[in-house]
């Protein structure tokens, strides 16, 4: 995982951002985000979180200037996206989730194409560079149809980054890509930002936030429910679990104050879930031994982001 530098302006700095829908009839029209306000630390891999429908969408789209903001501000890099519009575009590259390309177009020429549109001259173009840095550089010539889902991320990746914008924003980057693909993009991911690249994921991959991201914002309903460093919200999920095997079968659950939750998942086998601020480990084992079972095997899974994410999100539902 990087860290982060400390500077005094944030990569991107959003304030009381508000967008409602035209309603499609009678009514307001849906308000997909309600006042979110946060910034994004330069240097660092920050990690945009939420359910399907929560506004993350929304707001990537406000920031790439194709959704326009009912209120509130913006800042990328220091440029308001309304009142410096054409330095606040140049300073951020979006890599969507869709995968949309010419099919007659190949690699090189996608990247030159990009480069023309932000009126950069032939001499300062970097297409040979990116292909190299995004690993495409034997498929320069071969028709963008031909390139597997994996090659097609990539090559987005290099597209977003032709007019060489301090900021990256990566909307699902690894969606439909298989397990390897996924280990190859988070490396990607994880170089561009060693080189000096701000990164803005997002993923519903909790195991990839949780693996690469310095800090995690997460949006439910249009409003933000967290905004923390890594390890600080992980460390929020005070659920742990014990499953210990046992000497003989289980007919009758032990019980113990101390318990969130205990099942049988095996004839010897119990889960048992306890608040890790309230009991531990050894106060568990003591009272399912006091119950006259004999422990014979014991394992544990500390609670992860993903306990968290639930956590938050249901809570708010609620």
């Amino acid at each position: 995982m990087s860290t982060p530098t400390t500077t005094a302006t944030p990569a991107i700095a959003i304030r009381d951002l508000v967008k409602r829908y035209a309603p499609a009839g009678k009514g307001e029209g849906k308000l997909a985000l309600k006042g979110v306000s946060f910034d994004v630390p330069e240097g660092g891999i920050f990690g945009l979180l939420g359910p399907n429908g929560a506004g993350k969408s929304t707001l990537i789209n406000i920031m790439a200037g194709l959704v326009r903001k009912t209120s509130g501000s913006i800042d990328i890099w220091g440029f308001d996206i309304d009142r410096n519009q054409r330095n606040a575009k140049r300073s951020i590259g979006i890599v969507p989730q869709e995968i949309v390309f010419d099919p007659f177009f190949t690699p090189f020429e996608v990247l030159e194409n990009q480069a023309g549109l932000y009126g950069i001259a032939k001499a300062l173009r970097r297409s040979e560079d990116l292909l190299r840095a995004v690993h495409l550089s034997d498929k320069r010539d071969a028709y963008a149809r031909t390139l597997s889902g994996g090659m097609k991320r990539r090559l987005l990746i290099a597209k977003a980054l032709v007019h060489q914008p301090p900021v990256l924003v990566l909307d699902e980057p690894t969606a439909g890509v298989d397990v390897e693909l996924r280990r190859q993009l988070w490396e990607l991911v994880s170089e561009l930002n060693r080189e000096g690249a701000t990164i803005v994921l997002t993923t519903h991959y909790l195991e990839e936030a949780e693996e690469l991201c310095d800090r995690i914002a997460i949006i439910n309903h249009g409003e933000l429910i967290a905004n923390k460093p890594t390890r600080e919200l992980v460390g929020m999920a005070r659920e742990k679990i014990l499953v210990l095997t046992l000497d003989r079968d289980v007919t009758a659950l032990p019980g113990h104050p101390g318990f969130l939750k205990c099942e049988k998942t095996g004839e010897r086998v119990l889960q048992i879930t306890y608040d890790k601020d309230r009991s531990n480990a050894g106060e568990i084992l003591s009272a399912v031994q006091a119950q006259g079972f004999a422990v014979v095997d014991v394992t544990t899974r500390e609670a992860d982001l993903e306990d968290v994410f639930v956590s938050l999100t249901s809570s708010v539902a609620a």
